[in-house]
């Protein structure tokens, strides 16, 4: 009996529903979502512009305000710059733990810290340049706010810093938003050198000389301590307007999961880590020499032209030129960067090492201005050099050793922590050189042996440093930087895992 069509009968088989498709994502896409408008790209870069103005003015000009101004001892100026430089060195590794073990707010978890220390990093930088009544305790007056200086520009510095990685999963994005970081960040040294040196200059003129007779200290007018008040004012009044800005135009990337569910490593043990790692340990030895000399160079270009040379009327115009080469410069090593590759351009380092020593030697006004030109150009690669490496070498390290999250910052605050230390080591070593070679505080005329003493300083040893810097970064290891497929995989990574806690 043949069966109805609605009766019982034989399951038919069915075409199959047509599921979705599981979403595999397109590395090309990720590129794409991973872009930066430049809104976010200048306001990240406007970000990094307080910290490089009120370096930029103690780089150039605390020494000289220390030295003639304060008219503390070359010894305790030594004793000032070593005990802040190491202060700053220690506060690196002490960012790098708590903002390891902070949670994540509704603004972020880096950005709180770059706002909660604006205020404090305003008024320390502000009572830095304060010139106090009292004569005997100078040294401990100005140790102290230095040490708390360079204490919280590195809790301002390192979130900052490391907010490079949440910005986006692309390297060239990345390596983009530091080009735009470093030149912002240089058009901020430039601003705080002219700004700070225009206000100033009045203190340091040379009527100030001619009109005493005796070879001793002078006498330090009111005038110039209120001016160097009206200058630190002027550069911590950026903090907050900077701050305020980055705030408003960059957002870090949101993450999804829960920071509870994605295991990190320790700090120390990540620490661990990162000194192990042989591309790191490359790029740290080869900038702990450049930096420091960069360091050198810049603290001591002022004192040079002052006391050992007939310079004195173009200080003013000579830090102008090395800080408008640097900053017109640093786009075309970006393109230099990206064309020829990291290592390649840090022969761009090394052009300065002749006509460091050509100064020392040929102290006239054309010589310097060639030299300040030639020197802008190279300090200019080493600063963007090493910050466009390290994002590779993070990506090297996750690659190789897979521990997951919380990586970044312990790499940067490394990084600033192992370089501040060697600029301080530099620093105090050749300031206490002056005290031993009879340096007089606030004097007119210096000795003999402080003029060839400071020729030294700006000369042989910049250039010893280098050249031995560039020697580790090219005989060493470099980072394999990832291709776009691995790129991905380290993009989506971090979307599902990230977390500093």
């Amino acid at each position: 009996m043949a069966a109805s069509p609605r009766g019982t009968q034989a399951p038919a088989v069915e075409a199959p529903v047509p599921q979705p498709e599981a979403h595999i994502p397109d590395p090309d896409s990720d590129t794409r979502a991973g872009r930066l408008s430049f809104c976010t790209k200048v306001c990240y870069g406007i970000g990094g512009v307080p910290n490089q103005v009120a370096s930029s003015a103690t780089a150039f000009y605390l020494q000289l305000f220390l030295l003639d101004v304060a008219q503390i001892p070359a010894a305790q100026v030594s004793l000032v710059l070593f005990g802040g430089k190491v202060t700053g060195a220690a506060a690196d590794p002490v960012a790098g733990f708590l903002i390891n073990r902070s949670r994540r707010t509704g603004s972020g978890r880096l950005m709180p810290w770059v706002l909660g220390c604006t205020p404090f990093i305003a008024l320390a930088y502000f009572f830095l340049w304060f010139l106090p009544s009292f004569n005997s305790l100078r040294g401990l007056w100005y140790t102290t706010f230095y040490c708390l200086f360079q204490a919280l520009a590195t809790f301002f510095q390192v979130p900052y810093t490391a907010l490079t990685m949440l910005l986006t999963p692309s390297p060239k994005e990345r390596d983009s938003a530091t080009a735009y970081r470093m030149t912002m960040e240089m058009a901020g040294t430039l601003m705080g050198a002219a700004v700070h040196g225009l206000i100033v200059s009045g203190a340091h003129s040379l009527h100030r000389c001619n009109d005493v007779e005796l070879q001793g200290p002078v006498t330090v007018s009111p005038d110039a301590t209120r001016l160097y008040s009206i200058a630190a004012a002027a550069v911590a009044v950026t903090y907050p307007v900077c701050s305020g800005l980055l705030c408003l135009g960059v957002k870090e990337r949101p993450e999804p999961s829960d920071p509870a569910s994605s295991q990190g490593v320790s700090f120390l043990a990540g620490l661990g880590l990162t000194v192990r790692h042989p591309p790191y340990l490359n790029l740290v030895m080869s900038f702990l020499f450049i930096s420091a000399a960069v360091q050198v160079e810049q603290s001591y270009l002022v004192l040079f032209c002052t006391h050992a040379s007939r310079l004195h009327d173009h200080v003013q115009s000579l830090v102008l030129t090395i800080l408008i080469s640097a900053v017109l410069s640093t786009p075309l090593w970006e393109w230099v960067l990206q064309r020829f590759g990291k290592k390649t351009s840090a022969i761009g380092i090394c052009v300065m090492v002749p006509f460091a020593i050509l100064l020392a030697a040929v102290p006239t006004a054309p010589v310097a201005y060639i030299v300040a030109l030639v020197s802008g150009m190279s300090i200019a690669v080493s600063l963007l050099l090493p910050w466009s490496m390290l994002p590779d070498v993070v990506d090297d390290f996750q690659l190789q050793h897979q521990h997951g999250p919380g990586m970044e910052t312990i790499f940067y605050s490394s990084y600033v922590f192992f370089t501040k230390l060697s600029g301080a080591s530099a620093l105090g070593i050749s300031t206490l050189s002056l005290e031993f070679a009879g340096y007089e505080a606030g004097a007119c005329e210096q000795a003999e042996q402080v003029v060839v003493t400071l020729k030294v300083l700006i000369g042989a040893v910049p250039t010893c440093m280098v050249l031995i810097g560039l020697c580790i970064l090219m005989v060493g290891p470099a980072p394999k930087v990832p291709c776009q497929d691995t790129s991905h995989q380290l993009s989506l990574r971090r979307r599902t895992s990230y977390s500093l806690a």
